[in-house]
């Protein structure tokens, strides 16, 4: 399976989202130039400066959408419901397991205590495995609020 590699970043001096940050960087930093007019050549440890930079936090797309069609990227809090029931339903954050779990997920730390999963939940839901649908109601650094509920309901 393929899936399409995007990122955007979280500015942390303008508090807002850029998307398309490849591309965005490339264009605006010189990381790639052109030769000939056509054939790009792409400077790694220029990009790689960007990445280290203290301004910016890098955010992956899942490659999944949610109910609604919207891409999930990490970093988006999820509302998952129950059996597709409104008043059933946790929020979470999806987050990158690291180099311990590679993966997309949800922790179990935000999972109500009646539940468990067997599996990576995102796949579980995506699958069709479990009954939950999820959608993206915000991320982690615009509705921080919605983040300290989602602690605090657990």
């Amino acid at each position: 399976m393929k899936r399409e590699i995007k990122f955007r970043a979280w500015d942390k001096a303008q508090e807002c989202y850029l998307y398309d940050v490849q591309g965005a960087y490339d264009t605006l930093s010189g990381c790639v130039k052109y030769e000939n007019g056509e054939n790009a050549v792409y400077d790694e440890e220029c990009f790689d400066e960007f990445l280290d930079n203290d301004q910016y936090v890098v955010e992956q797309y899942t490659g999944l959408h949610d109910k609604n069609g919207r891409e999930i990227y990490e970093g988006d809090l999820l509302r998952v419901e129950f059996d597709d029931d409104p008043d059933s339903y946790y929020i979470a954050p999806v987050t990158w397991g690291g180099s311990d779990y590679p993966a997309f997920d949800i922790m179990s730390k935000y999972w109500p205590k009646n539940v468990s999963y067997d599996t990576n939940v995102l796949s579980a839901i995506i699958a069709g495995w479990s009954e939950e649908v999820m959608s993206v109601i915000g991320n982690i650094y615009e509705n921080p609020e919605m983040l300290e509920e989602a602690d605090h309901d657990n």
